[in-house]
């Protein structure tokens, strides 16, 4: 739970109002109101963190009716509200099936509520079954059940290793594959270093032949996803990991407002600063207390990734 201080505050009221609908969709803002299924798990947690049950209720019964698919305890990535039908792809994202369970487990300890202890569990067990693969001497997690694979090669997202909900997920089931998992992802960061600043991009290739480099498919730059690792890896108590540094460096040789991503094949930066958020999680990876709050400027993710890096840090300081 959060510290009194923090629960004291206005973020979580701010985030509801700007961010959350009645029905409990959680809206990005920065990407044409659509909603999906990371940010209903960035809610849930966010919600369960704050004692909000009621919004907690809200959020889990929109992504089950609307997101959750039909064949598997599984979601569908992305819904948008602009097209009919709202959802057209039915392709899960694992890291949006994690955050969900991972919610849903913390909730369900605290609030003594079986039905979400029981739907955590399955959802779970779902994406050990569906999602995480034996791949050229890794273990790895799949982006989503189709579409990440070719011939000879499959691309993944080591963002997409929500961190804390993996060791938590190893510490509660009797399931050795979740801290093997976690040992696979820690491996697979330490191999991703690219370009002079030595960064992961987001989408990386790794070849049948255990070649690891950035994915053709996407930019290769260290972005809006990558950055994540900055914070899951230290929320998880990874924080000293020696993979970490080049991150570390990033974010401190850019000053008080370092760039928002970098190429990592040509060192091209991006034009404008990095988010609120991404500055909430280099406080975190740099053991500071995380002291910023929700503005006007904050869209729906650099919103998340503060209130996260504000719940990571109430986690490492216990």
């Amino acid at each position: 739970m959060l510290s009194a201080s923090l629960l004291a505050d206005d973020d979580w009221q701010q985030y509801k109002q700007r961010f959350v609908t009645a029905e409990g969709r959680v809206v990005d803002t920065g990407n044409n109101g659509i909603s999906h299924s990371e940010g209903q798990g960035y809610g849930m947690l966010l919600a369960q963190a704050y004692d909000d049950q009621q919004s907690f209720a809200a959020m889990w019964l929109w992504a089950r009716k609307t997101l959750g698919r039909h064949d598997l305890p599984l979601f569908a990535w992305k819904y948008d509200p602009q097209h009919k039908p709202a959802i057209a792809d039915n392709n899960n994202a694992s890291d949006g099936d994690i955050l969900i369970a991972w919610a849903l487990l913390n909730a369900g300890r605290k609030w003594h509520n079986s039905n979400y202890l029981n739907a955590s569990r399955r959802i779970r067990a779902a994406v050990l079954e569906n999602m995480v693969h034996e791949y050229a001497g890794h273990l790895v997690l799949l982006p989503g059940l189709n579409g990440f694979d070719g011939n000879g090669y499959i691309d993944i997202n080591l963002s997409y290793w929500v961190m804390p909900a993996l060791v938590d997920f190893a510490q509660t089931d009797n399931q050795p594959r979740w801290q093997q998992l976690v040992d696979s992802g820690i491996q697979l960061l330490a191999l991703a270093k690219f370009g002079d600043a030595q960064l992961p991009s987001d989408w990386l290739r790794l070849t049948n032949k255990g070649k690891l480099s950035p994915s053709p498919k996407w930019p290769t730059r260290f972005s809006f996803d990558a950055v994540r690792i900055g914070l899951y890896f230290p929320w998880a108590g990874l924080g000293s990991n020696d993979a970490l540094t080049p991150i570390k460096q990033f974010w401190q040789a850019g000053g008080a407002t370092p760039p928002a991503w970098i190429d990592v094949s040509s060192s091209e930066v991006a034009p404008y600063a990095a988010s609120s958020g991404i500055l909430a999680m280099r406080d975190v990876l740099n053991e500071q207390p995380v002291q910023r709050h929700v503005s006007e400027s904050d869209d729906y993710y650099s919103a998340s990734l503060l209130l996260l890096s504000k719940l990571a840090a109430q986690t490492i300081q216990r």
